[in-house]
Parts: C-alpha cells; structure tokens; sequence
C-alpha cells in the first residue's frame, strides 16, 4: 500500500520526502500512520529498483531539498500494480482506497473498468463481520445495538459502492467502446 501510494504521489508531480509523508497520511494516515522509519527505508528500496529518483534541488530558504521523481520504471511499475492489482488490493478497504485514489493513472478505461469488476464481484459476495456457522449474519439478527449499528453502517456503505461500482463501470464501457 505505502508503494503504490508513493508511486501514485510521484505519478502526480516530483515532490520532498516530508511532503510526501504528509501526502501518505493524509490518505491514509487515519488508519495506518507513516512514520519516517517506514516511508524513508521504502523509498530508499525504490529507488534502489530504480523506480523513483532523487535529486537535490535549491531549497526554499538555504539548504537545499532532495526531491523525490518517478523513474520510467516507477511509471511502469505503477501501471502494473493499477492494471492487476493483488486481491488484497480488492478486499481491503484501505488498501482498495489507496488504489482507486490513482487508478486515474491507468489511461485505458477498458482496464479501469475491469479493475473495477474485480472489486465488484468482491463486493457482491455475500459478507459478513459474523457468522454462524457458515452463513454471515444480518444485523436484524443481533440485539446487541452496537453490532446492528456496525453491520447495518457496513451494509450502507457497500450499497453505496456497488451503486457507485455499477454506474462508473457502465460510464467507463461507454468511453471504451468505438
């Protein structure tokens, strides 16, 4: 996740390592915070691959600035991540934010729209946060309010998407076709 954001960031425009940073939490921070112990090891693995570059830059005020781009190799790798995405990618909710926050990226409408049908047919498996046995729970089912709350919050939300899902997909169809 922390990959595809920075390589999503970069994708963006060249930017520093504590913008970036910002940029990552800002995302996703709310939920898994980027610390500099994780962000600036993962960068340094990056441009290892060759995927992003540094270059020291004049600062704003006196010392000058590494800034961070994204190599050819980074726009490919980008691509391929947006293009087939891990099934993680797909089912996490998290995970799935941080793709579809650059998925604009992939320029072709027919692999955006297939990306799409992934996590909608994700989304149209019948789920649960429990079951019984093997057959997910409904909120109607529990008198505990707090779990009809977050089943009930849940089942909004996924409708949500699978509307938002089914119309963009259609939306991207009709780009695609000739």
């Amino acid at each position: 996740m922390l990959e595809l954001a920075i390589l999503g960031f970069l994708k963006d425009g060249p930017t520093h390592g504590y913008d970036l940073r910002t940029k990552v939490a800002a995302l996703t921070g709310h939920v898994r915070p980027v610390a500099d112990g994780t962000l600036y090891p993962a960068i340094k693995r990056m441009a290892a691959a060759g995927w992003i570059t540094r270059k020291d830059e004049p600062g704003a005020a006196a010392a000058p600035r590494r800034v961070l781009h994204l190599a050819e190799a980074g726009e490919r790798e980008l691509e391929r991540r947006l293009r087939d995405p891990d099934p993680l990618d797909l089912s996490d909710e998290n995970r799935w934010f941080t793709l579809l926050a650059f998925l604009r990226h992939l320029d072709d409408p027919a692999a955006q729209a297939e990306v799409l049908r992934r996590r909608l047919a994700f989304l149209e498996q019948p789920a649960s946060f429990f079951y019984d046995g093997d057959r997910p729970m409904r909120a109607e089912e529990f008198g505990d309010p707090f779990r009809q709350g977050l089943l009930s919050i849940a089942r909004a939300t996924s409708r949500a998407e699978l509307a938002w899902l089914r119309a963009t997909v259609d939306s991207l169809d009709r780009a695609a076709a000739p």
